[in-house]
């Protein structure tokens, strides 16, 4: 059977393009199985499929809430006062912010509400509408017992906790050169009150003599110098009417005293009585030793005689 010139010239036709269509196909079909990444790694291509289902699947999800507040952070109140504990969230949305105290994990707030039977405790809760929200915890007429760790999670999924420890101090006023202070007659007298350990400034600072308010207003020769830590009382002349107890009372800060004694010469005005005509302690043994030495000569004479 013969095969016409036709044919042959057909099937010659296609077999060459199929030898080129093949070697076409090898090195791009190579390229899409897979790819070698800088450390040899295979990775193949990203399947047909996802590319035709669109961009929505590929997209990242937004951003979850988080906190701002670094964790562990410490907060030092004094006490009486009112402590604040951060709790700074980025992006909470509809999320949900709820306070814990550790030590009993006590449920104290959910949300804007109290969960506590504690008056003191509640939460400032920020404007829905801005991204940064700081639900700080507030402990009013803070005390002792309060002090310790504290919780702050977010409704996320899975809860999220930043923990916030309070330290609760006792704050103090201290005066210079206490408990006693010498000053001369006629001298300056300066108390200076330093205030210790306190984490709100004081809204005033008393000063006390012998128990009465010193009213330093327009009172001549008696001046009160103070800031955020100290305050000095001045008297630019003591007299001994200026000697007793003084008191340095801050607000809401625990007071101190001191004793002040005016001296007249080289001793305290409160052992000089008037017309210098009363004996003091030192002067009886001196009196003694003369009265002893007058009896043993009266006696060596008495002695001659006989």
């Amino acid at each position: 059977m013969e095969v016409s010139s036709t044919s042959w010239t057909t099937f010659a036709t296609l077999l060459l393009l199929s030898l080129q269509l093949s070697r076409a196909s090898s090195p791009v079909q190579d390229s899409r199985l897979k790819q070698l990444d800088a450390a040899g790694s295979v990775k193949r291509s990203q399947p047909l499929v996802n590319r035709l289902i669109g961009d929505e699947d590929q997209q990242e999800s937004p951003s979850k809430a988080h906190f701002i507040t670094p964790n562990g952070t410490i907060i030092t109140a004094q006490q009486v006062s009112t402590a604040s504990l951060p709790c700074e969230v980025l992006s909470l949305g509809d999320g949900v912010v709820t306070w814990f105290r550790r030590k009993d994990f006590h449920l104290l707030t959910v949300g804007h509400a109290v969960y506590s039977s504690d008056e003191r405790f509640l939460v400032q809760a920020p404007m829905r509408s801005t991204q940064a929200q700081d639900w700080a915890l507030q402990i009013r007429f803070v005390q002792e017992r309060d002090a310790g760790l504290y919780e702050c999670q977010l409704s996320t999924h899975p809860p999220s906790s930043l923990f916030v420890e309070l330290i609760v101090v006792e704050a103090r006023a201290e005066i210079e050169g206490g408990p006693e202070k010498y000053v001369k007659s006629g001298s300056r007298l300066k108390l200076t009150c330093h205030i210790r350990q306190n984490s709100v400034v004081p809204d005033f600072v008393f000063w006390y003599h012998d128990g009465r308010m010193i009213s330093y207003e327009g009172a001549q020769g008696v001046t009160v110098l103070g800031d955020a830590t100290s305050s000095t009382l001045i008297i630019e002349r003591a007299q001994s009417s200026n000697s007793g107890n003084y008191s340095c009372a801050p607000s809401n800060i625990h007071p101190s005293s001191v004793v002040v004694h005016i001296l007249n010469g080289e001793k305290p005005a409160a052992m000089q009585h008037s017309g210098g005509a009363a004996l003091h302690w030192y002067s009886i043994p001196l009196l003694f030793i003369v009265e002893c030495v007058f009896l043993l000569s009266a006696a060596g004479s008495l002695e001659e005689h006989l």
